[in-house]
């Protein structure tokens, strides 16, 4: 019996969820809320995540959120996300975020982050996840960039990676 890990490649991982800035979503300087932001980056993280193993799947931590750009009132937010790397029962999630203004369709990046997500069993245990398959050199990338950022988050847990 193979008891081998399936294989998904990044592709299969891809998300774009697309929204757009209402009012109820903005400070009174007409911006987009930074938690607004943070929320719709961990659904697409979500989706993604759970594309990858096609499991239920929770986030454990989101890194670096930096606002470099604010998103207007009436904009359109971008969220576009995809598995960078996966590891026994944990991946990284990438989402980049991007404002677009409807009237020219000029886009600026706005924010990026990096999500780890478990995914769970059915009793709600992590579960080993499939293997992430990276074909383009842009993939490879993004997975040896993904191990550097989880040496980082296991050394501030006091863990060794």
């Amino acid at each position: 019996m193979n008891v081998d890990k399936p294989e998904v490649p990044v592709l299969r991982t891809r998300v774009e969820m697309t929204q757009l800035v209402l009012p109820e979503h903005t400070n009174a300087m007409g911006t987009i809320f930074g938690g607004q932001v943070a929320a719709w980056i961990d659904i697409c993280a979500a989706i993604s995540a759970q594309r990858f193993c096609r499991r239920q799947c929770v986030t454990i931590a989101i890194d670096s959120l930096e606002f470099l750009h604010p998103i207007q009132r009436g904009h359109i937010a971008i969220f576009q996300a995809c598995v960078n790397a996966a590891w026994g029962k944990s991946m990284e999630i990438g989402v980049r975020v991007e404002g677009e203004d409807p009237m020219t369709g000029d886009r600026t990046h706005t924010a990026s982050a990096y999500c780890t997500f478990v995914a769970l069993d059915a009793n709600g245990r992590p579960t080993i996840v499939p293997k992430l398959l990276c074909g383009t050199e842009d993939e490879l990338r993004r997975r040896a960039e993904a191990e550097i950022r989880r040496g980082d988050r296991l050394r501030r847990a006091n863990r060794a990676p």
